[in-house]
C-alpha cells in the first residue's frame, strides 16, 4: 500500500510530465487502434461519402474528448470559470491559458488518426470515388448510361472484387487519383499542425511576454492552491474523524467503569495533536459553512499577516481591514505604480 501512495504521489508532483507522457501513449494507440481497424467500403453511392468521412472525422472527436477527460486539468478549468466573483475576480488570460494547455495535450492524438487516415488514403478513396472527373480520367465517350446507374459504377471502385465498369474508367487508375489527393491533404495537414504547434511553443512567448508569464504563474498557483485545500481537508477530515472515535470510546468507557463491566483505560496521547489539526473547525454546520465560502468567495490574493480572520470571508461575507494602511516609501510606491501597470 505504501507502494501505491508512493507511485500516486509521484504522478501528482509530476503532473505535468504525467500527462505528457499519456498524451504520446494515446497517440501511439490510436496509431495502432486504425492499423488494427478493417475498414470496408460500402460501395454505395448513398453510405460511401457518409462512411468514409465518419472513419475519418468521428474517431478523432473521440479521441479529443477522451484527452480533456483524462486531464485533471479540466475539473480545474471548469471550476474557475464557473465559480461565483466573491473576493477574487476570474482573469480571462489565465482562463485563456489554462484551456490552450489543456486542448494542446487533447489534440495530440486526433491530429495523429487524421493524419495516419488521410496517408493511407482509404477513407477518401471511398468517400469521393463517385465525384470523379470523368472528362480526364474515364471513357467520357461512353453515354449507354445514365447517371444513377454511372454513379453506382463509380461507388463500386474501392471494392476490386465486384466492380465491373471496366469500360467506363480503370479501377487503378482511380483509386492512385484519390490516393494521391489524400496523401497530398495528408502531408498538408502534418505541415499545418506542425507549423501551428511551432508558433505556439515558441513565437506566442516573445509577443506577449508579460501576459505569458502572468497567465502561467496563476494557472500554477490554482492547481497548487487546488492541492493543498484538498490535502488540507483529507487532513482535518482524518482528525475530525480520530478525536470523534475517540471521544465515542471514552464515553464507552465511561458507561461501562459506571456498570462495572470493564476497568477504565488510559486515554490516547495523540488526541491533542490531532485537535490542534481542526484549526478551530470542529462541528458539522462550521464545515460546511467553510467549504461554500471557499467556494463562494476565495480569500483575496492579497496577504494581511495581522488582519483578523473574518477578513477572509470564512463567517459570511467580507470585512475590509480594520487597521489603517501606512502609506509606504517613495520607491516602494513607484514599483507598486510600475508592477501594477504591467
Amino acid at each position: 500500500m505504501d507502494k501505491f501512495r508512493m507511485v500516486f504521489q509521484f504522478l501528482q508532483s509530476n503532473q505535468e510530465s504525467f500527462m505528457s507522457g499519456i498524451c504520446g501513449i494515446m497517440a501511439l494507440a490510436s496509431a495502432q487502434l486504425y492499423s488494427a481497424f478493417d475498414f470496408n467500403c460500402p460501395c454505395l453511392p448513398r453510405y460511401n461519402l457518409a462512411y468514409g468521412l465518419g472513419v475519418l472525422l468521428v474517431p478523432p472527436l473521440i479521441l479529443f474528448l477522451l484527452g480533456f477527460v483524462l486531464n485533471n486539468n479540466v475539473s480545474m478549468l471548469t471550476e474557475e470559470w464557473r465559480r461565483p466573483q466573491g473576493q477574487r475576480r476570474k482573469d480571462a488570460a489565465v482562463l485563456r491559458y489554462m484551456f490552450c494547455s489543456v486542448a494542446q495535450r487533447a489534440m495530440i492524438a486526433p491530429a495523429v488518426w487524421v493524419s495516419v487516415t488521410l496517408l493511407d488514403g482509404k477513407c477518401i478513396t471511398c468517400a469521393f470515388c463517385t465525384a470523379l472527373p470523368m472528362e480526364a480520367l474515364g471513357n467520357a465517350s461512353h453515354r449507354s448510361l445514365s447517371q444513377g446507374e454511372m454513379k453506382r459504377v463509380l461507388a463500386r471502385i474501392p471494392c476490386k472484387e465486384i466492380y465491373d465498369g471496366q469500360e467506363l474508367v480503370a479501377s487503378e487508375v482511380a483509386i492512385r487519383y484519390l490516393r494521391c489527393i489524400s496523401q497530398a491533404l495528408g502531408w498538408c495537414f502534418v505541415l499545418l499542425m506542425t507549423t501551428l504547434a511551432f508558433l505556439v511553443r515558441s513565437l506566442r512567448p516573445c509577443f506577449t511576454q508579460t501576459v505569458f508569464l502572468k497567465s502561467r504563474y496563476w494557472s500554477h498557483y490554482i492547481d497548487i492552491e487546488r492541492k493543498l485545500f484538498d490535502e488540507t481537508c483529507a487532513e482535518h477530515a482524518k482528525s475530525f474523524a480520530k478525536v470523534c472515535i475517540q471521544q465515542f470510546f471514552q464515553s464507552m468507557s465511561k458507561d461501562l467503569v459506571a456498570t462495572h463491566c470493564h476497568p477504565p483505560r488510559k486515554a490516547p496521547t495523540d488526541a491533542g495533536e490531532a485537535s490542534e489539526k481542526l484549526l478551530g473547525i470542529t462541528d458539522w454546520g462550521t464545515m460546511n459553512t467553510a467549504l461554500k465560502s471557499w467556494h463562494r468567495c476565495k480569500p483575496p490574493l492579497h496577504l494581511h499577516p495581522t488582519a483578523p480572520h473574518s477578513s477572509n470571508g470564512w463567517a459570511g461575507e467580507w470585512q475590509p481591514p480594520t487597521q489603517p494602511h501606512t502609506q509606504p516609501p517613495a520607491p516602494q510606491r513607484e514599483a507598486a505604480v510600475y508592477y501594477s501597470g504591467v
